[in-house]
């Protein structure tokens, strides 16, 4: 087998993976894009981005995602939530794939995920495409180059988008699978070249390991006041509620937008990169976000853009309403070098309500945040997950229901401890619609949405008026300086109060009848928060 660029003292034949074509190990950012370039793989963009199409999948495939079932983790899984495989067609898959790999070139990539020494895990991505070894150079983070000497992987995810998976033979759904063996300590993935699965797959690592240690893994975006490190928020929320757009003020120091554990020590990034939502973007509402679709090395997914000029069309969803753009957290100007932070004195849980039922932005009591915490409402967004076409009110646990292998009560109580030991104050914010649902209202503008951040971040929302919401029972402001009064109310912003009425009740029977499964589970204070 030959290598390139670096020969690793510990490389892939020592995985008994042998009988590949050329590899090539921790390749930098411009050898994987000209080996892209050369395989055809893509389009060197306006900057040097490089602008590529996933294909058939254009988002994730959760329900093509399976956990092997071996004896250490058979108690300790949520099964209802994770699809088992066997460990004999896991297995099976493995050695097919191998198989199929045969004489091919494959790109490997040693990354660390964790930015905390101490809670870090050794993960090596082996990808048959160049742009997913650039992709995931930039979201997980990089060792330097006397650490790759001695890399030993804890966790290895072969990618391999060439290989149909056999759903009879390997005992998975379709001919899409991303498998997950714990004891093994390998991800094998197969017919997607999405690649937001290589990094929620080692997200879902994370989510498992984590807990054990006492951290708690958060779906989260994260940021601090400058210079103020202790002055942390965690920005809790699904694809699309705005983790990636809220955290990134630049009056505040960016510590990462998607994926982060809380230690006892604090805050720290698990990963090296953004991944950031695209459609609709703009230079005025968001210029870092934008400028890095026109930078060197940023991968830009599924975007219709002029064959001549290069041009991006970022209004164009004729591809998916999901498309993106990958770059390291080093293209943010305020991003923090450590991707470290204090301890939260601020948890945000963003929600995208498709109903147009909840205020743009609530203050709970700690037994209120875990109520909504489990709950986890929101919307799906178009494009995220494969068939989701327009938004899909759906409760999604923990704000991460796809990627949280164990049951949502492990998090709820870690997160519950962690709020009680450092007194966090949390907020509920609603992201979705305003003045009627999805289809009669109107997105929540972003401006009103930043101001009641600000306020709640900076300590000036804690001296307005609050009112209670008679459907939740939490505490809404009455007024705050620069904020339409109405929003506040959202019975106002609609042109038929008991259509509201209606809706607003419809809502919160859907909150009980989810919230019905946890209550086994969970202490009393959250029960009443649950009833009142």
């Amino acid at each position: 087998m030959k290598h390139g660029h670096v020969n690793p003292s510990h490389c892939l034949e020592d995985q008994g993976i042998t009988g590949l074509g050329d590899v090539y190990y921790n390749l930098l950012e411009p050898a994987l894009i000209e080996a892209a370039l050369k395989r055809d793989e893509g389009t060197l963009g306006l900057g040097g981005a490089f602008l590529v199409s996933t294909g058939k999948h254009t988002g994730r495939s959760p329900k093509d995602k399976h956990v092997v079932r071996t004896p250490s983790v058979e108690n300790t899984i949520w099964w209802e939530n994770n699809a088992p495989m066997a460990p004999d067609a896991f297995d099976r898959l493995h050695a097919d794939m191998l198989t199929h790999m045969q004489g091919r070139e494959y790109f490997v990539q040693d990354l660390f995920a964790g930015a905390d020494p101490a809670h870090r895990l050794d993960v090596r991505v082996v990808t048959e495409l160049a742009w997913h070894g650039l992709f995931i150079r930039h979201l997980l983070r990089r060792p330097g180059r006397h650490e790759l000497e001695s890399f030993i992987p804890d966790f290895t995810i072969i990618n391999c988008p060439s290989f149909k998976a056999d759903p009879a033979r390997h005992g998975c759904r379709s001919e899409t699978v991303i498998a997950l063996n714990f004891e093994k300590k390998l991800i094998l993935i197969g017919n997607t070249a999405y690649a937001g699965e290589n990094k929620k797959s080692v997200f879902t690592l994370l989510n498992y390991l984590l807990p054990e240690k006492g951290v708690m893994p958060m779906h989260c975006s994260a940021n601090h006041a400058h210079d103020e490190i202790e002055q942390t928020a965690v920005f809790f929320g699904l694809s699309g509620t705005g983790k990636t757009t809220l955290s990134a003020d630049t009056a505040r120091t960016l510590i990462g937008d998607d994926e982060h554990g809380w230690s006892d020590t604090g805050v720290f990034n698990f990963e090296g990169g953004c991944y950031a939502k695209t459609i609709n973007l703009s230079a005025e509402a968001e210029p870092q976000i934008y400028a890095t679709t026109h930078t060197f090395g940023t991968v830009v997914e599924n975007m219709v853009f002029d064959p001549d000029t290069l041009a991006i069309d970022f209004d164009d969803a004729s591809l998916t309403a999901n498309t993106r753009c990958a770059y390291p957290m080093t293209c943010i100007s305020n991003a923090s070098p450590t991707a470290l932070g204090g301890h939260p004195k601020n948890v945000i849980m963003l929600t995208c309500d498709a109903f147009g039922v909840l205020p743009p932005i609530a203050r709970l009591t700690p037994a209120q945040a875990m109520y909504h915490f489990l709950s986890g409402f929101t919307s799906k967004v178009a494009g995220t997950e494969v068939g989701v076409t327009e938004p899909q009110p759906t409760f999604s646990t923990c704000f991460g229901a796809p990627f949280m292998p164990r049951r949502p009560e492990v998090y709820g109580k870690l997160l519950q401890e962690k709020i009680a030991r450092f007194g966090a104050e949390c907020w509920l914010v609603n992201t979705g619609w305003t003045g009627g649902a999805y289809g009669t209202g109107k997105r929540m503008p972003i401006k009103a949405t930043r101001a009641l951040l600000t306020a709640a971040l900076d300590g000036s929302l804690r001296s307005v008026q609050f009112r209670r919401d008679p459907n939740f029972g939490f505490e809404v402001p009455v007024h705050v300086p620069g904020v339409d009064a109405a929003l506040l109310e959202p019975r106002r912003t609609w042109a038929d109060g008991a259509a509201y009425d209606a809706q607003a009740k419809k809502l919160v029977a859907m909150f009980a009848d989810n919230f019905a499964q946890y209550v086994p589970f969970i202490d009393a204070d959250v029960k009443a928060a649950a009833i009142g």
